[in-house]
């Protein structure tokens, strides 16, 4: 049974997701709220397995913005967002946000009912991820020109660290100057670098996956290594070729 954060701060609109959700049998609503501060608060205390909230909520924060502010201690937490509103700086929001897995997000009008939102919830814990076609239509076009780019396969947080890594700098120093309360938390932010680079499946060790974060971030550009060590790029048809630029491999 998944343990679930509600946030929402419409409170007769809260009570009846919180009695919904948990008559799935599939939830167990541990704590719920009405703003993005209290949700990170309680997160960085007791994490749940998902959080289900609004995007408009009471006090300073958005839902996306508690999403980036857990993901920052907690990388990839999963998340469901849901939203009546149209606004455009809801979607902007989004887009900076770079929340790319572990989440959904749909309109309230359309998977409002428990039984839709628990599969979401479920693909959410398991990595998946899932926009609804109402947004992903006003998001497509800026996640389709940014995708060209390795710094957009990371969420904010992980591109500062892989910067960081880029510069030599330690895990300690990292944590230090970002002011991780946990510094395993860069441990983890690493490992999520790599699997989102391919990293993890052609590096022999940390030393190596560290270089070859500082070699991908210094081009600007994916590079993938065979199993001889070999970097391959990608050409303008999309075919991965061998990278004849003269580069030092670790």
């Amino acid at each position: 049974m998944l343990k679930l954060l509600l946030v929402e701060d419409n409170e007769k609109l809260r009570a009846a997701m919180k009695k919904g959700l948990e008559q799935t049998q599939a939830v167990t609503v541990v704590h719920d709220c009405a703003t993005g501060e209290e949700a990170v608060d309680y997160c960085l205390r007791q994490p749940p397995d998902v959080v289900l909230m609004d995007v408009q909520l009471a006090g300073e924060m958005n839902g996306i913005d508690a999403a980036v502010a857990i993901r920052h201690e907690q990388p990839r937490h999963p998340v469901v967002f849901y939203s009546i509103q149209d606004d455009d700086a809801y979607y902007r929001d989004f887009r900076r946000s770079g929340i790319l897995s572990h989440y959904a997000y749909v309109r309230k009008s359309n998977y409002l009912l428990p039984e839709m939102i628990v599969p979401l919830l479920q693909d959410a814990v398991a990595g998946r991820s899932f926009i609804d076609p109402d947004v992903e239509s006003r998001v497509h076009e800026v996640r389709q020109k940014d995708e060209q780019s390795p710094m957009a396969l990371l969420e904010p947080n992980e591109q500062q660290v892989a910067r960081m890594l880029a510069q030599g700098m330690s895990n300690e120093q990292i944590a230090a100057q970002l002011g991780f309360r946990d510094k395993r938390t860069i441990s983890r932010i690493n490992g999520q670098i790599y699997t989102a680079w391919g990293l993890n499946e052609t590096a022999a060790d940390e030393k190596m996956a560290r270089t070859r974060v500082a070699i991908i971030v210094n081009a600007g550009r994916l590079v993938h290594w065979d199993e001889q060590g070999v970097p391959h790029v990608l050409n303008s048809r999309e075919e991965w070729i061998v990278w004849e630029e003269e580069v030092e491999i670790g």
